[in-house]
């Protein structure tokens, strides 16, 4: 027997395996830290739906101030794009390259503008029928291929498979029926209705250019003096003094 196979030392462990074992460790770690971060994660569950409200609500109001509700909707977008860096990089196994980070966030744009859309339509639709016949259709496959985009589990392409063929079909038909619905109801010039104008805007309109103001009842005329210049009599008094 050789004394060079007895002599030789035997390894614990293999290098290979103990840098797997190191990385494991390191994945480990990072899950426990992800698990014990609740803020971080109710803060990016959160804002994904206080960011999609602002918009939708924006989206909606736009026509009665569109300075107001333009500054809303850029708050809406600022909280979900915060939401998306928090769910999809801080909270992530695994840290997207630059290129792949743009595209989501682009992505998370498109799809809150999305969502948006089609929760503000239907919230409104009684108020605003013709422009939410529009906008839930529109919602509908804004959202769709937003979220195709963004998943990473998702090709692209599958946009164009039986899914997206059926969500363009869905907006198709809500579209046409809900158009029909609108012509229905009858919108009326002022937007259906929607009382959410100030007292202050009621002001301004009755009092604006070309609104004629009812003019006030005429004063009663006393009675006209004779022709001979004498002092017109009272029916009924004779000495001319009104009691």
């Amino acid at each position: 027997m050789s004394t060079q196979l007895i002599d030789t030392p035997a390894l614990d462990e293999p290098p290979a395996t103990a840098r797997a074992g190191r990385a494991a460790r390191r994945k480990a770690q990072a899950r426990r830290a992800r698990k014990r971060s609740l803020a971080a994660r109710y803060l990016g569950y959160v804002g994904y739906f206080v960011g999609a409200g602002l918009i939708s609500g924006a989206v909606v109001h736009h026509p009665l101030d569109p300075a107001r509700y333009t500054r809303i909707a850029l708050y809406g977008v600022l909280v979900f794009l915060a939401a998306t860096v928090i769910n999809e990089f801080i909270l992530a196994r695994e840290r997207p390259g630059l290129p792949r980070m743009l595209v989501v966030i682009g992505a998370s744009l498109l799809l809150s503008f999305g969502i948006g859309m089609l929760s503000g339509g239907l919230q409104h639709f009684d108020d605003f029928p013709a422009r939410g016949a529009v906008r839930i259709p529109a919602g509908v496959t804004v959202s769709f291929i937003a979220y195709v985009i963004k998943d990473a589990d998702t090709p692209w392409h599958r946009i164009f498979s039986l899914v997206g063929l059926a969500v363009l079909l869905i907006a198709t038909v809500s579209f046409v029926g809900l158009r029909q619905l609108a012509a229905s109801m009858g919108e009326s010039a002022q937007g259906g209705g929607h009382s959410h104008g100030t007292e202050e805007e009621t002001k301004q309109d009755e009092h604006a250019p070309g609104r004629q103001e009812p003019f006030p009842p005429a004063a009663p005329s006393r009675s006209a003096s004779p022709p001979d210049g004498g002092a017109a009599e009272e029916p009924g008094h004779d000495d001319g003094h009104a009691h």
